[in-house]
């Protein structure tokens, strides 16, 4: 981690939960881009070379910006170039061209002196050149707690609030089910992505998902199998009816809103701090339930038909 200012080291970190990038921060990204397009981090893709050496690949002394504005237009065009504080983009076309820039940024290194020209030619570090530029991203969004980060693979990715960023981060879903697996896994990595659009498909995984948790223990009757799933969450009859009234009510909100269903009665859901609720509530179920199953293969001495289970009230969700 970068080195902290006396308020952070103080106070702590300032909460990562802001999903719009102002203009401060816009400001501060533009300031630090334009840096590095002057300090010819983006030459080695887009490159000027020497006209001694013009069928050189490696005689490379600066950017070609007419080049550079090319591409960029061409792939961003709702992006003013070069880059203008008082032009701001919406957030998501901003992050995708952060990881245009971090794709093609190198760093210049080993300067040749040309003394005809009064220049030097280039080489380049393009690990170097990622590492300091995701450093600056990622302080930028770090100060101004902006909930996405510039991964080292050049993604970006959403953070997730800190009451559960741990465990989606490293979760790992082995539950013996492939297919319940890949669900949760799709909607793990769904949620994490800064588009809205995609967020809201983590929704319908984790609904698809909890559809076929109800069947997990017992595929040959739904009401038996969630019986046995609550008795396995929890040894205390009142935590199961409190576990059932949730799991019916999450069901609910999955046919009532627009997750598992798009027809004209459900209701769409539009707002990324909803998506942020519905999924941690039922995520969270879901991750209680599977607690106990998570890399474990069940007991194969257990008779399904033979196992005692003491139901809960209001069976089943």
């Amino acid at each position: 981690m970068t080195n902290l200012y006396f308020g952070e080291r103080e106070f702590g970190l300032k909460p990562r939960t802001e999903n719009e990038i102002d203009a401060n921060v816009w400001g501060g990204l533009v300031a630090s881009i334009n840096n590095l397009i002057e300090e010819q981090y983006f030459a080695g893709k887009f490159p000027e070379r020497c006209p001694d050496y013009p069928d050189s690949v490696d005689k490379i002394y600066g950017t070609n910006k007419a080049m550079m504005t090319s591409t960029i237009l061409a792939l961003f065009p709702n992006i003013k170039f070069p880059l203008d504080v008082l032009d701001q983009p919406v957030t998501l076309t901003i992050l995708e061209f952060l990881e245009f820039c971090h794709e093609y940024i190198a760093k210049p290194v080993g300067f040749e002196p040309h003394d005809y020209f009064t220049h030097h030619h280039l080489n380049f570090d393009k690990k170097e050149g990622q590492t300091e530029f995701r450093i600056q991203v990622n302080r930028l969004f770090e100060r101004n707690g902006i909930a996405f980060k510039l991964q080292e693979d050049g993604q970006i990715n959403r953070l997730a609030p800190p009451i559960v960023r741990d465990i989606l981060n490293n979760a790992i879903f082995k539950t013996n089910d492939k297919e319940l697996d890949s669900l949760l896994e799709t909607a793990r990595v769904k949620y994490l992505n800064p588009d809205l659009k995609i967020r809201l498909e983590s929704l319908e995984k984790l609904w698809d998902g909890w559809e076929r948790i109800k069947k997990l223990d017992y595929p040959s009757d739904k009401k038996k199998s969630i019986e046995m799933l609550l008795e396995k969450a929890s040894g205390e009859i009142e935590m199961r009816n409190i576990l059932n009234e949730d799991g019916i009510k999450l069901t609910g909100i999955g046919n009532k809103f627009m997750i598992r269903h798009t027809e004209v009665k459900t209701i769409p859901i539009t707002s990324s701090a909803h998506v942020d609720y519905l999924f941690h509530r039922m995520f969270a179920l879901i991750y209680l339930l599977l607690g106990n199953q998570i890399g474990k293969k069940p007991d194969s001495t257990v008779k399904e038909e033979n196992r005692e289970v003491k139901p809960a009230e209001e069976m089943p969700f």
